[in-house]
């Protein structure tokens, strides 16, 4: 197994510690699955995902005004 050295900064060396202490494995260990499940496109446990990631299979399945938040005819009377 190869060596790989790098810097991080101390706010990201504390949550990787928190996380070793809390799933009880070594820091090589929490590294090494980070970096395959990043490189294989896999999103990271504990990692909130994105809206899209989240409703990405939703898009597109509404029709409406395309332009419903730019146009100033639909704010009229909003908040009122």
């Amino acid at each position: 197994m190869k060596t790989l050295s790098l810097k991080i900064p101390e706010k990201l060396d504390r949550r990787i510690a928190y996380e070793v202490a809390r799933r009880r494995i070594r820091k090589s260990v929490l590294v090494r699955e980070a970096l395959e499940q990043h490189l294989a496109g896999e999103p990271v446990a504990g990692t909130p995902a994105s809206f899209i990631d989240l409703a990405g299979d939703l898009l597109g399945k509404r029709t409406g005004p395309a332009d419903l938040s730019t146009n100033p005819d639909y704010m009229k009377g909003f908040g009122r």
